[in-house]
């Protein structure tokens, strides 16, 4: 398992992450199942968040709680894993909420779900269009000084949002948690064909290049929804709409001995701005298929080709 370094630290992390939205249903012996088989791949790395399982009966927090009662970590276990959860989406009258007051109250709730004295990283969910920088960072104060957050970190956020709450926040934001997949890879391909008219892929949406901006700030990108054909349901793999995509990951695939999946993680693995992939999967052998494609050392025609056959333009 091929590690990198989180944000501008130095600390280690697998650039695999495995996702525990979906956990919501499964029973004590799947959870544990699907953590046996991370931690054997090498993974050590679980994505929570507050919203995850709240449209089943426990509501906020229920895939915390799960993941915490079907494993009840030892001590000496709990410290060889790292715990990410995010916080700020309400279903309630479904809005975004970055208020001091919101942020310590989920992390509180968030430490009790997962029976642990601190989270390794939080992350804000989504942009807040009426956050305020300054509650914000009163609120990572108060959790990074009591030791009950340890890193903090965004997602799906913009460079100028991003820029933005460091007008206030003192803290590092060490990670970007941002939706990527072959064929959702816009913030890949923008500007691949810049200054060629016509070309979708020759505009820049996001303010300046949110991958750019990362390098240079030294923040990590987490690729979540790695599979997925993007704002459609299901994932492209084996999908009859991309049969040229299909084709080369199968080419791929017997060419490195190893599955689709593989292939198509590795594709983001492969690029130099070191991003981990987030699985959403709850069965155990697609965590292995996906953790033979973290190292994979994919050449760059091979890179490119693939960018290509998901329809994107390479001048």
């Amino acid at each position: 398992m091929k590690t990198v370094p989180l944000g501008s630290t130095e600390t280690p992390v697998p650039n695999i992450i495995a996702g525990m939205m979906r956990i919501a249903d499964k029973t004590p012996e799947q959870v544990r199942a699907l953590y046996s088989a991370a931690r054997d791949a090498g993974v050590d790395f679980f994505d929570h968040a507050d919203l995850y399982g709240f449209n089943h009966p426990g509501g906020y927090h229920h895939c915390e709680r799960v993941f915490a009662e079907a494993l009840r970590l030892s001590g000496a276990e709990r410290e060889q894993i790292t715990l990410q959860t995010k916080t700020g989406i309400v279903d309630e009258q479904w809005h975004y909420d970055s208020s001091y007051e919101h942020i310590v109250a989920s992390v509180e709730d968030s430490l009790r779900a997962l029976g642990t004295e601190y989270i390794d990283v939080l992350l804000l969910h989504r942009p807040d269009a009426l956050v305020e920088p300054e509650e914000v960072a009163r609120a990572f104060d108060e959790l990074e000084s009591s030791g009950k957050v340890r890193a903090f970190g965004v997602s799906n956020h913009t460079p100028r949002q991003i820029d933005l709450l460091k007008t206030a926040v003192r803290q590092p934001l060490l990670v970007n948690q941002v939706q990527l997949s072959l064929t959702h890879s816009a913030i890949v391909a923008q500007g691949l064909a810049s200054n060629m008219a016509g070309q979708e892929d020759s505009l820049t949406r996001d303010g300046g290049g949110i991958v750019d901006y990362c390098r240079v700030q030294g923040i990590t990108l987490q690729a979540w929804s790695p599979f997925q054909k993007g704002a459609e349901p299901g994932v492209f793999l084996g999908a009859e709409d991309y049969p040229e995509l299909n084709t080369e990951l199968d080419r791929l695939a017997a060419l490195y001995g190893v599955t689709p999946l593989a292939i198509a993680t590795a594709w983001i693995t492969r690029h130099p701005a070191n991003m981990q992939v987030v699985l959403g999967t709850t069965n155990p052998q697609r965590i292995a298929d996906a953790a033979a494609g973290s190292d994979l050392p994919l050449t760059r025609g091979e890179w490119y080709g693939l960018l290509q056959a998901a329809g994107h333009h390479v001048p």
